[in-house]
């Protein structure tokens, strides 16, 4: 079995509950806690899950909306089954084959 990890990024929902609504009430408050970040980068925070961020950019984030990390991030694990045959091995991989394209003849 692969276990693969997920997670879902609720930092527009917290931002929500405290009355924040416009991304761009973000800028000033990260800059005071010494995060300087373009309004589009910070767009980019609160609308799309951040692939890396800073711990420095996450300790403001929760400074400013009184949160913890896991407020934040909800992790998930996800189980994926490697299907079997009949039986009981795994399935092998598929025989790939090249194939050529023929145009016809446009003489």
């Amino acid at each position: 079995m692969t276990r693969t990890m997920s997670f879902v990024w609720h930092l527009r929902l917290r931002m929500a509950e405290r009355g924040m609504f416009a991304t761009s009430d973000l800028v000033p408050l990260l800059a005071e806690r010494g995060v300087h970040l373009s309004r589009e980068q910070v767009y980019r925070l609160v609308t799309a899950p951040p692939q890396r961020l800073s711990m420095d950019t996450l300790a403001a984030l929760c400074d400013i909306l009184s949160c913890q990390p896991n407020d934040l991030i909800e992790i998930t694990v996800v189980n994926a089954r490697v299907r079997k045959t009949a039986d009981g091995t795994a399935p092998k991989a598929p025989t790939v084959r090249r194939t050529a394209i023929r145009r016809p003849d446009l003489s």
